[in-house]
């Protein structure tokens, strides 16, 4: 690991001039293919590929802190990450005024990729104003934390939100997490980087968890997401594929067009649990539907759901939830071929107004116009990120009201060299690519700071059940 924090810190001094061209990019030490998407399922190449991970922040949502700039946590945890042959974990915050480079060479050598959520508890989304708090000093921080994290091929996905929508009443923010998964999109592809897939991870309420999911496979291409996620805590063992609820999960799901995985799974009610979903998930009764998932959670941060406690560079285990989750891993294959993948599953019809539907005044496939004071990130690049102990967006002003044209978030150019890798300048706007990016490169300063940011769009900022 040493030796990668060398090559690590060379390669960061040699970003730092601000005359490096695209000409003069170095590619890092890791290398890892770049997961695409086809249909409703992810694929490594040819291969469908399965999220099987953790979700992980130790020091959770009160000490909110950046796993992944700290080589000495990522280098402590990586380890047992291996024993439980992850190839994904979730992160919900990081700095993005900070350097990644090592851990996520060190992820990438162990076979990890990444799934980041883009917001922090100091920029996001504001449910009690929603249109107030997505202004361009929002935005300028998402898009940061894009720049600082696109070029690692290890780089799974981005989550534009997560559970935003965490109440029946909530759903007038649904049009700004739509909106933010447009923006995301549109500057991915403005700035010629890979085309990673956008999507939004939700709440495990039951009156508008699907409608959501209609809601983002809704539109035109730039406007849709690119995958969708839900944290669900139905399967408390003892269960099974019917008693939990799944079969009528997939039932449900079974015509949707994206990719479809648990972000958060793993209830703890009434307890022990044994991890016997994960053979449910990965049954081919579900994996023609779901891609797989990430329980909640690697550390125990005072909620119980935790399979490890940490003590400074110590590591132990919560009973035994590590080596039962270890087994059933270990024991547990993904289905040969396809897994009952689908092609060509019709996109969805937005969702009507409703009792458990109002997202007033944007009704239909209408969405929030970007503010006119983030349009200039697309040409120029965001710069550097504010990190964890910035002033904070919520308040800040040019927020937007205003409904956005029919065109809104469709490329137009591609203004940056990005990773090199291609297709991020494809005029559909969309993240579904074939091929893979195999280079991870440090990209020019003046498109991309060494920096990262964060995670949880939402005013109350709390992970997973801590926010339900």
């Amino acid at each position: 690991m040493k030796t990668i924090g060398a090559l690590a810190t060379a390669l960061a001094a040699t970003a730092v001039s601000a005359e490096t061209t695209p000409a003069k990019i170095e590619e890092r030490a890791s290398k890892l293919p770049s997961i695409t998407t086809k249909g409703n399922a992810f694929f490594n190449g040819n291969d469908r590929f399965y999220l099987r991970g953790v979700d992980y922040q130790p020091g959770g949502s009160s000490e909110a802190e950046d796993p992944l700039a700290d080589p000495s946590i990522c280098n402590r945890d990586i380890p047992y990450f291996k024993q439980l042959g992850l190839n994904t974990i979730r992160v919900y915050t990081v700095d993005n005024s900070k350097n990644h480079d090592e851990c996520m060479n060190a992820l990438a050598q162990a076979g990890i990729y990444l799934v980041l959520d883009v917001n922090t508890p100091d920029y996001s989304l504001n449910r009690d104003d929603p249109g107030t708090s997505y202004n361009p000093t929002y935005l300028q921080s998402i898009f940061s934390t894009i720049d600082a994290f696109a070029s690692y091929s290890n780089t799974l996905a981005f989550f534009s939100g997560n559970e935003v929508l965490n109440a029946p009443n909530t759903t007038n923010t649904a049009p700004y997490v739509k909106a933010v998964t447009r923006d995301m999109k549109q500057y991915i592809a403005e700035r010629g980087y890979r085309s990673i897939p956008v999507g939004y991870s939700a709440a495990d309420v039951s009156e508008n968890q699907y409608i959501m999911a209609q809601y983002m496979d809704c539109g035109s291409t730039p406007e849709r997401s690119d995958f969708y996620a839900i944290n669900n805590y139905e399967w408390c063992d003892p269960s099974s594929f019917e008693e939990s609820g799944w079969s009528a999960l997939v039932d449900q799901y079974q015509n949707y067009s994206i990719p479809l995985f648990f972000s958060e799974y793993g209830c703890i009610d009434p307890g022990p649990r044994t991890f016997a979903e994960v053979k449910g998930l990965l049954q081919p009764d579900m994996t023609g539907v779901f891609s797989g998932g990430l329980i909640y959670e690697y550390s125990n941060e005072g909620n119980g759901y935790g399979i490890v406690n940490i003590n400074g560079n110590k590591v132990s285990f919560v009973g035994d939830q590590f080596s039962d989750f270890k087994s059933e891993m270990s024991s547990t294959s993904a289905p040969s071929g396809n897994g009952g993948y689908s092609s060509n599953n019709p996109q969805q019809e937005c969702p009507g107004q409703s009792e458990n539907w109002d997202t007033k005044p944007f009704t239909g496939s209408a969405l929030p116009a970007i503010p006119s004071g983030a349009e200039k990130y697309f040409k120029n690049g965001a710069g550097k990120g504010p990190g964890l102990s910035g002033d904070g967006s919520q308040n800040a002003p040019g927020g937007s009201s205003q409904t956005a044209s029919a065109n809104a978030g469709q490329p137009t150019q591609t203004y940056g060299s990005g990773s090199g890798s291609g297709s991020g300048s494809s005029s559909s706007g969309s993240a579904s690519s074939s091929g893979a990016a195999v280079g991870v490169v440090v990209p020019p300063m003046n498109v991309l700071p060494l920096a990262v940011m964060g995670t949880v769009v939402a005013l109350s900022f709390a992970f997973g059940m801590a926010s339900l």
